[in-house]
C-alpha cells in the first residue's frame, strides 16, 4: 500500500533526508525498520477475525447482513491501526501488554461474531471488548505522551461512547442499536478528518489534559503524611508522526492476511464438494481473481495508475481507502467461497451480488485513488469507470451465468486493469528509444 505524506506533496525525498516520528533522522535503508514478532503475532489474530466476518455473508444474505458486516468489520479494523500505529510510533519502547491484551480483545471480538449475528444479548460480548480496546488504546496513547495529529481516532475515545449506550437495550429493539454503533463510526472518521486538520488545537487540548493530570498528582501527593516522596514527572505531550516505510510494511501485510484468507475460502469449499470441470474452471478463475487483486494492490500501490507509487498522501486517506479496499477482499472471499460450493449453477442473487459487490467496491476505491493522485483522463474513462461498470452490470445482468463465468469475468477485468499499466510501460519504453532514421 502506498503510504502518506502529512502535506500531501510528491515524495521526492531520499531517506537520509527525511526525518523519523522523533526528529531524529531517519534510518538508512540497512537500518529500517520491519513488523518485530510481536507485531506479526498481533496481525495473526486478523486471520481469525476475517474467517469469522466472512462467515456472515455465507448463508442468507440481506442488507442486514451487509451492514452488520461493515459495522463490526470497521471495529476490529479500528482497534488494529490504533495499536499498530502506537507500537509503529513507539517503535522498541512498545509495551508488549498492551499489544498482547489488544490481540486478545480482538479474539474475544472475532469469537463472539456468531453471536452478535444471531442478535439478543450476545452482542455485549463484542461490544464491551471493543470498548475496552480502544480505551486502552487511548490510555497508551496517553502514557507515551504523544499526540497522533495524522489519525486522532487512534486516541479519541468520544466516538466510542455511543457503542458504550448500546450496552442498555432501554426496551428500543436492535435497529436503535445499529443507528449507535454507525453513529459511532461517522463519528470515528469525522474526528479522524476534521482533528487532523488541527494539528495545534490537538496538541494545545492533550496538553491542557496533562497539565490537569500533574495538578491531580499534586494534590495526591501533597496530602500525604510524613516525608514527601517524588511527585511522578510528566513529560509534555507531543506531536508523533507514523514511519512510513514500516507502516507501509504493516498494511501490506494486512493486505496479505485477507488474501490468505481469501484463498483459505476457496479451498475450504472445493475441499468438500466433488471435483469435476466446473469446480476446476470456479477454483482457477477465483485464484485467478485473487493474484490479480494482489499484484493490482501490493505492486501498484493500490490501484493500476501510473503514479500510484510515487506520489503519496496523508493519513486521513490513506487508511479510509485501507478500510474499504481490504474489506472488499473480505466481501471478494465470501463470495469466492460460496461460488467453490456451487461452481457449475447459478449463484443465488444475494451471492452473485456479494461477489459482483465487493469488486465493485474494489475498484470504485482504486478509481477514486487513482483520481486523487492524477490519473490521466484515458485511464479514468478506459479503465477506472468501465471496471466498476462492468462489475455493477455483472451483478445486475449475471443470474443465466454459472458461478465460474462470474469470477470469470471478474477475472478479465482485474487482467484489463493490469494491461493499461504494461501499455504505460512499453509506451515509455518506446519513447526513450531514439528513432532511426
Amino acid at each position: 500500500m502506498t503510504i502518506p505524506s502529512v502535506d500531501e506533496s510528491p515524495a521526492e525525498e531520499s531517506p537520509a533526508e527525511e526525518s523519523a516520528a522523533d526528529g531524529s533522522p531517519a534510518r538508512t535503508a540497512a537500518e529500517e525498520r520491519h513488523a518485530t514478532w510481536l507485531e506479526l503475532f498481533f496481525d495473526l489474530v486478523i486471520v481469525a477475525a476475517v474467517a469469522q466476518l466472512a462467515h456472515l455473508l455465507h448463508e442468507d444474505v440481506g442488507p442486514r447482513e451487509i451492514f452488520l458486516f461493515a459495522i463490526l468489520y470497521y471495529a476490529m479494523w479500528s482497534v488494529w491501526t490504533s495499536f499498530t500505529l502506537y507500537a509503529n510510533v513507539r517503535g522498541e519502547r512498545t509495551l508488549q501488554w498492551t499489544v498482547l491484551t489488544a490481540m486478545f480483545g480482538i479474539a474475544v471480538m472475532a469469537a463472539s461474531i456468531p453471536q452478535f449475528a444471531e442478535g439478543g444479548a450476545g452482542y455485549k460480548y463484542f461490544v464491551l471488548a471493543y470498548i475496552a480496546c480502544r480505551f486502552l488504546a487511548v490510555k497508551s496513547w496517553q502514557r507515551a505522551s504523544a499526540v497522533m495529529a495524522e489519525w486522532p481516532a487512534a486516541q479519541q475515545f468520544v466516538p466510542v461512547i455511543p457503542w458504550v449506550s448500546s450496552l442498555w437495550d432501554g426496551g428500543v429493539g436492535m435497529h436503535w442499536h445499529y443507528f449507535q454503533w454507525g453513529l459511532g463510526i461517522v463519528l470515528d472518521i469525522a474526528f479522524a478528518v476534521g482533528l487532523s486538520r488541527r494539528p495545534d488545537k490537538m496538541l494545545k487540548d492533550a496538553q491542557k489534559e496533562r497539565e490537569q493530570e500533574r495538578r491531580r498528582w499534586t494534590r495526591r501527593f501533597a496530602n500525604r503524611r510524613g516525608p514527601q516522596p517524588v511527585v511522578p514527572q510528566l513529560p509534555d505531550m507531543q506531536i508523533v508522526h507514523a514511519d512510513r516505510s514500516h507502516l507501509g510494511e504493516r498494511l501490506g501485510l494486512f493486505v496479505i492476511i485477507v488474501l490468505g484468507e481469501a484463498v483459505a475460502q476457496v479451498v475450504n469449499s472445493a475441499a468438500g464438494a466433488d471435483w469435476h470441470w466446473p469446480l476446476a474452471l470456479a477454483g482457477f478463475s477465483g485464484f485467478g481473481l485473487l493474484v490479480c487483486i494482489w499484484y493490482l494492490t501490493l505492486q501498484y500501490g493500490a490501484s493500476a495508475v501510473p503514479n500510484a507509487t510515487t506520489r503519496t498522501y496523508g493519513l486521513p486517506l490513506t487508511l479510509p481507502t485501507h478500510y474499504l479496499m481490504t474489506a472488499s477482499v473480505v466481501v471478494i472471499a465470501a463470495g469466492l467461497g460460496t461460488l467453490a460450493a456451487h461452481p457449475d449453477g447459478e449463484l443465488s442473487t444475494a451471492h452473485r451480488w456479494v461477489l459482483c459487490a465487493g469488486a465493485a467496491v474494489y475498484f470504485l476505491t482504486a478509481s477514486f485513488i487513482g483520481a486523487r493522485t492524477g490519473a490521466p483522463l484515458r485511464w479514468m474513462l478506459g479503465w477506472g469507470v468501465p471496471s466498476v461498470t462492468v462489475t455493477l452490470l455483472l451483478g445486475v445482468f449475471g443470474g443465466p451465468l454459472p458461478g465460474w463465468g462470474v469470477s470469470g469475468v471478474l477475472v478479465l477485468v482485474a487482467v484489463w486493469h493490469i494491461l493499461y499499466r504494461r501499455d504505460v510501460r512499453a509506451a515509455r519504453v518506446r519513447a526513450a528509444v531514439p528513432r532511426q532514421g
